[in-house]
C-alpha cells in the first residue's frame, strides 16, 4: 500500500534528513585508510544516541547494525566489521535514521585515500544517476520516468544498473511501496502523485549488473569482482518539486 503523506509528516521526515545529511558530513571526516566500518558503525550509533535518534534498520529482519558498509564489489548490504580500510578502496555507508517517528534514508559511497581516476569516474556518474533521476520524480511523471534516466545516463557512461534492488517508498515504515527501480521506459509505470515519499538509489557497476549473494544471506556483490557504487536520497514528491529531504 502506498501512503502520501501529510505536510506534518514530511518536515518530520525532513527533520530526520537533516540530521542524517549532517551525519554524513562527520563520516566523511572519518574515511581514510585504516579506520574499520565497524569503528564507523560505532561512531554513527553514538550519533544517533546523542542526538535523541535510533538506527531504524537495526533489528529489522534480525540485522544487527546501524549501518550497512560495502566496500569495493559488494553492491549493498554489507556488513560492519573489523577489516581496516585501505588506500584507494571505496565504501558505501547506508542507514536509515528515526527521529521522534519521522524516518530518511540515505547511503553514500566514499573515496578512501587516493582512488584511480577510473574509480573516480563511477563515483561521479553514480552520483550524477541519482539526481538525473531525482529531476524525473514530479507530480504525474511516472515510475519508468526515473530508471530510464537513470539507465540511459550510466550506460551511455560504461556502466551498468543495478536490476535486483530498488529504492522505495519509505515512511511510517523502513520499506514500502512503491518499488523505485533504476531501470525502466519512459512513460511507463505508476503516475507519481503529491506526498510521495520515496528513496532513489541507483547502485552502478563497473562490469556487468549481475550480482551474487554472500553466505550471510544479506550482501550482495559484482559476480565479475568489479567495484560498484550507491548514492541515496530520500525525497517528497511535491507541487513544487520533489525535495530532498536528506540533501547535504
Amino acid at each position: 500500500m502506498i501512503t502520501l503523506k501529510s505536510e506534518r509528516e514530511i518536515n518530520l521526515m525532513h527533520e530526520a534528513g537533516k540530521l542524517l545529511a549532517a551525519c554524513h558530513k562527520e563520516i566523511a571526516k572519518l574515511i581514510q585508510p585504516g579506520i574499520t566500518t565497524l569503528e564507523i558503525d560505532t561512531f554513527v550509533e553514538q550519533y544517533l544516541k546523542k542526538h535523541g535518534a535510533t538506527p531504524e534498520q537495526k533489528g529489522f529482519k534480525g540485522y544487527k547494525y546501524a549501518t550497512c558498509a560495502s566496500v569495493n564489489d559488494e553492491i549493498c548490504h554489507g556488513f560492519p566489521r573489523k577489516t581496516a580500510l585501505k588506500d584507494g578502496d571505496i565504501v558505501t555507508i547506508d542507514t536509515v535514521f528515526n527521529l521522534h517517528d519521522g524516518l530518511a534514508d540515505s547511503a553514500w559511497t566514499y573515496a578512501v585515500g587516493n582512488i584511480p581516476e577510473k574509480t573516480q569516474k563511477l563515483l561521479e556518474v553514480t552520483q550524477n544517476s541519482l539526481y538525473k533521476g531525482i529531476e524525473k520524480a514530479c507530480i504525474g511523471n511516472r515510475i519508468g520516468d526515473i530508471g530510464h534516466a537513470i539507465q540511459t545516463y550510466a550506460e551511455s557512461e560504461g556502466f551498468s544498473v543495478v536490476r535486483d534492488f530498488t529504492g522505495h517508498g519509505v515512511g511510517p515504515t523502513l520499506h514500502e511501496d512503491p518499488q523505485i527501480p533504476h531501470f525502466g521506459t519512459q512513460g511507463k509505470g505508476l503516475r507519481l502523485k503529491e506526498g510521495m515519499v520515496i528513496t532513489i538509489e541507483p547502485m552502478i557497476n563497473e562490469g556487468t549488473w549481475h550480482r551474487k549473494m554472500d553466505s550471510n544471506g544479506w550482501t550482495a556483490r559484482t559476480v565479475d569482482g568489479k567495484l560498484s557504487a550507491q548514492y541515496e536520497h530520500t525525497l517528497a514528491i511535491t507541487k513544487n518539486g520533489p525535495i530532498i529531504l536528506t540533501q547535504q
